[in-house]
């Protein structure tokens, strides 16, 4: 079974780098998403005046 090519980088950068740095990564990437997603969900709810 061949491994996705992101999964193989991030146990690579895990194993050189320390989980700190890739915990890192992670937290600011579900921020961004997750800013991301609030901002396509609200956006739905602007008022429009006609």
């Amino acid at each position: 079974m061949e491994q996705h090519p992101a999964a193989v980088w991030l146990t690579e950068a895990a194993r050189q780098q320390g989980a700190g740095n890739l915990l890192r990564v992670v937290l600011i990437v579900m921020i961004l998403g997750c800013v991301l997603t609030a901002w396509f969900v609200l956006r739905g709810y602007k008022r429009k005046d006609d």
